[in-house]
């Protein structure tokens, strides 16, 4: 219960208290100490601080930083926090947003997720963050908590959360520290987004040598709000009062983000040498805090809110400080334990999930105090907003923190790293797909198809996605195995969003540029297959140490790749996540930039599903394909090949194809709309005929691209392309739709067999007995 006087404990905080005044205050680090004692050792390289960070401290402050200033600098300042080597950087994505992009963007990069008016007066609020290096060290609680992070920032902008999505990517399927990691991250996603009674709607599970040392888990989640709902994270208005609410305080996370997320491993991390850095969640205090804080918001009782996540109320207090019009004054010790041993700095520091601070005006501080008191939710006043300038943090009345807040949140250090495009890049480009043995004949492109399907990047992955709930709170209307996640926002109109999440790493390791616009393009296509006009984009962008040039190189690359393509297809990027320090030793992660897509539509039940349900429709292939192997599905699975130049980008097509696919989802006119990527034209044979059981005849594949033979038609994974059935009845409205589209009549739907005239026969069941038993065989085993 929490108590309405001010400043106050809650009875178990009082408890906590009681329990270490007989510890004491001696040896206290305080402000006045430090300024008395300037040449003390201090353990900054141990906090992940560099020797001129560390310098740039004492002159900001004038002084010697205490051991709980140093704490808060060491996780504020880390990579992961600060993004000092990556900032720098950011200019392109204003240089390249429009006011014409900016008009549906309410909520732009800098808070806690980007929000968009999708009209009727309803906005959506969407993010993706990366959980990278928790989740190979504790690999339940990692992925667990990094959904629970997300969520939060969701929350924090006024939004009920409505779907969860999750880009995953793990090292060999076979290799045994694949089978440890996996499991428990698949568990830890389901179990936390399961019991908060979020759909997950979608996402993608890719298998890589390169992530062997480094899986990346990397979770998005959206919300819906009524515009005029909009919160922001800001401390504002001298005399209001700071509330931290939600969980108690423990010992779990600490040093998660300056320690373990900001630096490699050196030879792969241990679960016994690094689990006291990861964050343990539960899902169902943080379900009860987010019908508490809607409360909150309906009661209109919140001035300024953020959610405690990584550098916890370090990162907390300075941001809403920073971000306010005052100063900021904190009794620490009035925060709530679940440790009565903490120390100052460790509370600062501590991870510890499922909590939120608001600043509330003292006239509504009562009506606070009582809705968390019926949601059971501890609410504790740790201090208020002050007309001086500073973040003044204090232990039992002694000073021990008194710094700028913006010094601590928003001006750390910005590095401009040297860039240099990689060595192996002209040896690696050069080795193209050519030489590569391609089949010679149909019934070899019909056993290497069945090859593909049963690979790791192409199988079922029922064996993940079952184990997420899809359809929990009724409103999903597509999610996996459809190309994108379709979820209802307004039940009365049917209005709703469309979300993918794509990214081809082997295309970005051959060209990041081009590799980061043909994620963006993906999931763009994927989005509008849907039916969905796409409006957003958010990014998580992955990358090994910063520290070399060459991963810098192809940083700088990904970042102009995403900011020119958006600009092209005039859709503005609301926020995101960058990761670096993705490698183990000397071994990076390929540049993996995930782009996810927010399309919307104004009915969700005209959305466009991936598989083919009648027998007798029309099957065409839209877009135009050329002999495009570099990077592909094939060659890797066939021939371990990683070589070339990847698809060439087309955004111009990419638009215009979107443009007819959401012209045509209105008119009614489309059974299946499924985009070509990975594996091309023969995969998504497959997977369409897989879907519903019906199968299709394809006698126009000569029509595929001039001068193709039959195994570059199916094989080659140029972009901008869509296979879509459409009843025989509206063949004729269809073609009247498709403008300047290229587009050709490949066949008809029916029977039980996937057939490749003059190529192969391929029956349904031989098709899915190839696709639906890898995963099952390795972890079921």
């Amino acid at each position: 219960m929490s108590d309405t006087q001010t400043p106050t404990r809650s009875d178990a905080a009082e408890a906590d208290v009681d329990a270490r005044a007989a510890e004491g205050l001696a040896g206290l680090d305080t402000v006045e100490n430090a300024a008395a004692t300037p040449d003390v050792d201090q353990p900054w390289a141990e906090l992940g601080l560099k020797s001129d960070e560390y310098a740039t401290i004492r002159e900001i402050i004038g002084r010697r930083p205490t051991i709980a200033e140093l704490a808060m600098y060491s996780v504020m300042w880390s990579e992961h926090c600060s993004y000092k080597s990556s900032k720098v950087h950011f200019a392109l994505w204003a240089e390249n947003t429009t006011d014409e992009m900016r008009e549906k963007l309410l909520v732009g990069i800098g808070e806690n997720a980007g929000v968009v008016d999708i009209g009727e007066g309803w906005a959506v609020t969407f993010k993706v963050e990366s959980h990278n290096h928790p989740s190979y060290v504790e690999p339940y609680q990692g992925a667990a908590t990094g959904v629970g992070g997300i969520v939060r920032d969701i929350m924090s902008m006024g939004a009920r959360p409505i779907a969860v999505m999750d880009s995953l990517r793990f090292g060999n399927l076979y290799h045994p520290d694949t089978q440890r990691v996996l499991p428990g991250v698949v568990s830890g996603v389901g179990g936390y987004g399961n019991c908060l009674g979020l759909p997950n709607i979608g996402g993608e599970v890719v298998f890589d040598d390169c992530y062997q040392g480094n899986p990346l888990v990397n979770a998005l989640c959206v919300g819906a709000m009524r515009v005029e709902d909009i919160h922001l994270a800001k401390a504002s208005g001298a005399g209001n009062k700071v509330i931290l609410f939600g969980a108690k305080t423990g010992g779990d996370g600490i040093g998660g983000v300056s320690v373990l997320a900001s630096e490699t491993f050196s030879d792969g991390p241990t679960a016994t040498s690094r689990r006291p850095a990861v964050q343990v969640g539960d899902p169902f205090a943080e379900k009860v805090l987010i019908e508490c804080c809607l409360d909150l918001y309906a009661a209109h009782v919140v001035d300024g809110i953020q959610d405690l996540g990584g550098a916890g109320l370090s990162c907390a207090t300075s941001e809403l400080a920073s971000n306010g019009d005052g100063g900021m004054r904190v009794e620490l010790d009035l925060v709530p334990l679940r440790d009565a041993s903490l120390q100052p700095h460790e509370i600062l520091m501590s991870e510890s999930q499922e909590r939120m601070m608001a600043v509330v005006e003292p006239v509504r501080l009562e009506q606070f105090l009582a809705i968390t008191d019926r949601w059971d939710v501890e609410a504790t006043v740790i201090g208020e907003v002050t007309e001086g300038d500073n973040l003044v943090i204090t232990w039992h009345g002694d000073v021990i923190v008194d710094v700028p807040p913006r010094s601590v949140a928003h001006d750390g250090p910005t590095y401009h790293r040297p860039l240099e495009r990689p060595a192996y890049l002209d040896a690696l480009v050069a080795d193209g797909p050519d030489a590569l043995a391609r089949p010679g004949s149909g019934e070899e492109i019909g056993s290497q198809l069945l090859t593909m399907l049963g690979s790791a990047n192409l199988c079922d992955r029922s064996w993940v996605t079952d184990q997420y709930d899809r359809y929990v709170m009724g409103n999903t209307a597509l999610s996996q195995p459809d190309d994108a996640g379709v979820v209802r926002v307004d039940e009365t109109t049917g209005l709703g969003v469309a979300l993918a999440t794509d990214c081809n790493s082997r295309f970005a390791k051959l060209d990041p540029y081009a590799g980061a616009q043909l994620a963006l393009s993906e999931a763009y296509r994927n989005v509008a297959t849907a039916g969905a006009a796409p409006l957003a984009v958010t990014d998580c962008l992955n990358f090994g140490s910063p520290e070399d040039p060459g991963v810098m190189w192809q940083f700088r690359e990904a970042i102009r790749g995403i900011a020119e393509g958006c600009r092209e297809l005039g859709i503005p990027v609301t926020g995101g996540n960058v990761s670096f320090y993705n490698q183990t030793g000397d071994i990076a992660i390929h540049p993996t930039p995930v782009i996810g897509v927010l399309g919307v539509m104004a009915d969700v039940a005209r959305r466009t599903g991936s598989g083919f349900r009648t027998d007798g429709s029309h099957v065409y292939l839209l877009g135009a394909t050329r002999d495009e192997l570099g990077g592909s599905e094939w060659a890797h699975v066939i021939h371990k090949h990683l070589g070339g130049a990847p698809p060439t980008v087309d955004l111009a097509a990419e638009q215009a194809l979107g443009a007819v696919l959401v012209a045509a989802a209105d008119a009614g006119v489309l059974e299946s709309a499924h985009d070509l990527s990975d594996g091309g034209l023969a995969i998504a044979l497959a997977e369409a005929v897989m879907r519903h059981g019906v199968g299709v005849t394809v006698d126009g594949l000569d029509r595929v691209g001039e001068g193709l033979d039959a195994f570059t038609a199916l094989f080659s994974e140029s972009v901008a392309r869509v296979l879509v059935s459409v009843p025989a009845g509206q063949a004729g409205a269809f073609e009247a739709l498709v403008g300047e589209v290229p587009c050709v009549r490949i066949g008809a739907t029916g029977g039980r067999d996937l057939e490749v005239a003059d190529q192969f026969t391929v029956s349904i069941a031989e098709l899915q007995t190839a696709h639906r038993f890898t995963l099952p065989a390795v972890f079921d085993a």
